[in-house]
């Protein structure tokens, strides 16, 4: 298929800008197009692509070609890397999941964590960031295939609690893909504008609308007022690890506990009995979504034991129990922080796959006081359907509705700087709207000081030993004084996809030093950046090198069967003299061992082969071409 750069006929002089929903576990992708969103079904049919990346002998896999082959392979199939994304790798949630994932994780520079996998007969390393990055890829290929254009502008959402170095840890995997990353736009914003898009120009009174996201691997409440094209969100809550993830283990474990209860035997020393099962629980989990129990069922699971167990609905409730209510504290918590009464929402969405659990629906109906849920819109395509929205207006593209559209987002966690005694000073609370610019006024500490350290965090807590260090920086030159008479303004100022800048001035002489948060410990440096992009095109060279050389072998062996088969015609072979035929037996025959002693040589050779071998077989081909 060719690749245009501008597709003017379609677009005018604007290649499409695509929104993303980058999920824990599967991927949507949608566009504006034909005055309407269109969601982008991949390669296999599917509306929705894994988020998912395996590495074999061979080649490198990602999307359903690597979530449908990762019960047998799963140390070297990465998933779920959204939860790693932007994280440390001391983190307690880090350290949680490495427990359950069958595949490696350690710590690499700056604490930062890398995956590490077997590929081409080799070890690699991974950073979240390029994991991310080859969804993205696969992500842009199918966009470029569905609209015969060449893809470069995207929104990518996340979701609401993701702090500054995950945000930004997600752009940067866009850069590696290739995209030009037009905004990180938070899901429950993406999902609200599913919800209200079409209704808004209906509604002149407005709407108080709380989206209930729960995914794969995180969760998010947003209160969001919804008036007359303008999305607001009031406030916003969540856990950026919980989600559909969390309710498999409890079943993983749930499992392993009985089976080494009825056979003696630990399933935790097993990484592929591990995996299997949990596939197997998975499977159960979405079952129970309609029923009122499910077969866990594993054939050999370990040890040649075959496991098979019936797990009720009421059983996976009380194992999930204590995640579901987290899930409505966090509710109270945003309506809290909103300063709104629950009988004024007018509207509960649903949205992301593990809102279909039936418990979930009924805590939800109960806290709302029979209040009925939206499930007017599909939970796994809301959040790619708002960020083609965005990305439309981004774009100039859409019609004069989509234009005047307002989004307002708001910090997802307070903002500040560390004063005297490890005291965190809020300069942006948590729920300001976004973009903001704030100032702090502080004085220096001792007589006369020349330099002032600044630390920058984010987070709830008093003291900011307990909070999440964003970077730090120095303002040198001030003026010698007395303590507490120099005046330092520092500036926090926070753009549209939550990206943090801060700055600092002396009010007295105009020194004035910045930085732009960038984490260094938990996030790319530029060089990084540009090291795995080429990395990412490498591999995608690689890539289509091993189909290459595969489907000039698979063509050759076809051929060399064909052949034989047609020579054993006797209607064929009879026009053939004597020594024609021993003489294409021999070459067929020399051909089929070729390929069966060499399993994937390069196209070349194989290409070679091929023409060798039609050359010998041209009178079979005119036998058969005449009749």
């Amino acid at each position: 298929m060719k690749l245009v750069t501008c597709c003017a006929t379609n677009w005018g002089n604007k290649a499409p800008a695509i929104g993303i929903d980058l999920g824990t576990t599967y991927s949507c992708i949608a566009v504006w197009q034909n005055n309407r969103v269109e969601i982008i079904a991949n390669d296999q049919g599917n509306r929705t692509t894994p988020s998912c990346v395996a590495f074999t002998a061979n080649e490198r896999l990602v999307g359903d070609a690597a979530k449908n082959q990762t019960d047998m392979n799963p140390t070297n199939t990465v998933f779920a890397i959204k939860r790693l994304i932007g994280r440390r790798f001391s983190d307690a949630s880090v350290q949680s999941d490495i427990r359950q994932w069958p595949f490696k994780v350690v710590a690499g520079p700056n604490d930062r964590p890398k995956i590490v996998v077997s590929y081409r007969g080799e070890e690699k390393q991974f950073y979240a960031e390029e994991i991310s990055s080859m969804i993205l890829v696969k992500i842009k290929e199918v966009a470029e295939a569905y609209l015969d254009c060449t893809v470069k502008n995207a929104v990518i959402t996340v979701p609401a609690y993701f702090n500054d170095s995950q945000r930004r840890s997600t752009k940067d995997a866009g850069d590696i893909a290739g995209l030009s990353v037009m905004r990180i736009m938070d899901e429950p914003t993406a999902a609200a504008v599913a919800y209200g898009f079409d209704k808004i120009s209906k509604n002149t009174k407005g709407k108080n609308v709380l989206i209930f996201d729960l995914g794969g691997g995180t969760f998010d409440v947003a209160l969001m007022s919804i008036r007359h094209g303008k999305f607001e969100v009031k406030a916003t809550a969540g856990d950026t690890h919980l989600g559909g993830e969390d309710f498999d283990d409890r079943l993983v474990d749930h499992c392993v506990r009985e089976f080494k209860s009825k056979y003696k035997k630990d399933l935790t020393e097993n990484v592929r009995a591990l995996r299997r099962l949990r596939t197997a629980c998975e499977r159960a989990k979405k079952t129970m979504s309609f029923s009122t129990q499910a077969t866990i069922e594993v054939d050999y699971l370990y040890d040649g034991i075959d496991f098979s167990t019936r797990i009720s609905q009421a059983r996976f409730e009380e194992l999930n129990i204590d995640l579901f209510a987290r899930c409505i504290d966090l509710i109270e918590k945003c309506l809290s922080d909103a300063k709104i009464e629950k009988s004024r929402v007018d509207t509960v969405v649903l949205v992301g796959g593990s809102t279909r659990i039936p418990k979930v629906q009924q805590l939800l109906h109960d806290f709302f006081e029979g209040k009925e849920l939206c499930k007017g819109i599909n939970p796994d395509e809301a959040v790619a359907y708002g960020a083609a929205v965005q990305a439309a207006k981004l774009n100039g593209q859409g019609d004069r509705e989509v234009q005047e559209l307002v989004f307002v987002d708001v910090t997802p966690l307070s903002l500040g700087v560390e004063t005297r005694g490890g005291r965190m000073t809020v300069v942006v609370p948590r729920n300001t709207p976004i973009p903001a610019k704030n100032q702090y006024v502080l004085t220096t500490v001792k007589d006369n000081q020349t330099r002032m350290p600044l630390a920058i965090y984010e987070g709830e807590r008093a003291e900011t030993t307990y909070n999440n260090l964003l970077g730090k920086f120095v303002l040198l030159g001030i003026d010698p004084a007395p303590k507490n008479v120099t005046k330092i303004d520092v500036c926090f100022e926070i753009n549209a996809d939550g990206i943090l800048n801060v700055s600092a001035q002396d009010r007295s002489n105009g020194h004035k030093n910045k930085i732009r948060i960038n984490n260094k410990e938990g996030r790319l440096g530029a060089e990084d950046i540009q090291k795995m992009m080429k990395d990412s095109e490498k591999y995608k060279a690689e890539d289509e090198e091993f189909r290459r050389r595969h489907d000039a072998w698979n063509s050759l062996e076809k051929y060399s069967y064909q052949m034989r088969s047609i020579l054993r015609d006797n209607n064929i072979t009879k026009m053939l003299s004597f020594s024609t035929k021993v003489n294409i037996e021999d070459a067929i025959g020399k051909t089929i061992s070729w390929v069966e002693q060499n399993p994937l040589p390069q196209a070349c050779e194989s290409e070679l082969k091929m023409n060798e071998l039609k050359s010998i077989c041209k009178p079979i081909d005119k036998e058969v071409n005449k009749k």
